[in-house]
């Protein structure tokens, strides 16, 4: 179906802000893992991304077991090409790219503040590669978006507040991953099983990092809980649902409703992590999410009303 004829259902709905929430989970439980406390931080970054993606590898491939046991006691067959679907080199490197900047950006940002920079990257990643990709934007959208940058780059002026040098190239690093495996996602034939061939593809990436982080294991039962859930819930059933959505949305608005999990994390930063909620947060947070009303509804507004008074 052309991006131009898109129409959205309420299944798109719902599948999208599932998969939103579990984004802004994912930052809230990376923060109460590596939150220093007392005793130091429940589990150190590298750790945190080994269980995450180990028990992101584990849950998918529990669901597809269920899922085939299922489809042969209704004697229901896949439909087409699905069996074919082990999703790609690429999309692994770009999960992985992820999910190791996260983790270590999260040492020294707060949780909105790491959201926002995140989300901000993706979707200058998806914007870029949308226009590069020949698609024509009208005024409003490309008025909604330079709002929403402008969100943006209030939030990364030198100040007291402003996020630390070595955590914002981190969490650039994990957007730009983020960006092209959300792209990568589009292309989807099998959502659940395209996330988790690209969850166990990354295993040799693991093994990699578990050599690189001898030395500085820090585990806790607490630190492991919090990845489990981070890896088998928020991560792989998360990610397998967004694909879904994937299928259905424009790579512009795809890009755009991802900015809304900043201001998710945020909330549940500030409730659940007790982290201060600071004025230069509010305004980013409240600029971006105008730029992203203006290119979601913005020109469907103009449209109706232009037919209007014609």
């Amino acid at each position: 179906m052309s991006e131009n004829t898109t129409h959205y259902t309420a299944k798109t709905y719902l599948y999208t802000l599932l998969a939103l929430i579990a984004f802004a989970a994912n930052s809230v439980l990376c923060r109460l893992a590596l939150e220093m406390g007392p005793q130091g931080a429940a589990i150190d970054a590298g750790s945190f991304t080994l269980v995450r993606l180990a028990a992101g590898i584990s849950a998918l491939f529990l669901i597809l077991w269920l899922k085939s046991l299922l489809s042969k006691k209704s004697g229901a067959k896949a439909p087409g090409r699905s069996g074919a679907s082990t999703g790609s080199w690429f999309g692994a490197c770009m999960l992985f790219l992820y999910a190791f900047g996260f983790s270590y950006a999260y040492i020294s940002l707060d949780t909105g503040t790491g959201a926002l920079i995140l989300f901000g990257v993706v979707q200058m990643t998806m914007i870029a590669m949308s226009i590069y990709g020949g698609n024509k934007l009208h005024y409003t959208e490309w008025l909604g978006i330079i709002l929403a940058f402008s969100g943006f780059v209030y939030l990364m002026l030198p100040g007291v507040s402003a996020p630390s040098g070595q955590g914002l190239i981190l969490m650039t690093l994990s957007g730009i991953g983020w960006g092209f495996y959300t792209l990568a996602g589009k292309k989807s034939i099998d959502p659940l099983r395209d996330t988790s061939f690209n969850f166990l593809r990354t295993a040799p990436l693991l093994v990699a990092l578990a050599i690189y982080n001898i030395g500085d294991y820090n585990l806790s039962s607490k630190g492991l809980i919090l990845a489990i859930i981070s890896g088998a819930l928020t991560s792989g059933v998360g990610y397998s649902i967004w694909y879904v959505a994937l299928r259905v949305l424009k790579t512009m608005h795809a890009a755009v409703l991802q900015l809304l999990v900043p201001v998710i994390a945020a909330l549940g930063g500030i409730f659940l992590v007790a982290e201060p909620l600071s004025s230069r947060l509010v305004i980013s947070s409240l600029l971006i999410l105008g730029g992203i009303l203006l290119v979601v509804v913005g020109k469907k507004i103009f449209t109706a009303k232009t037919k209007y008074l014609i």
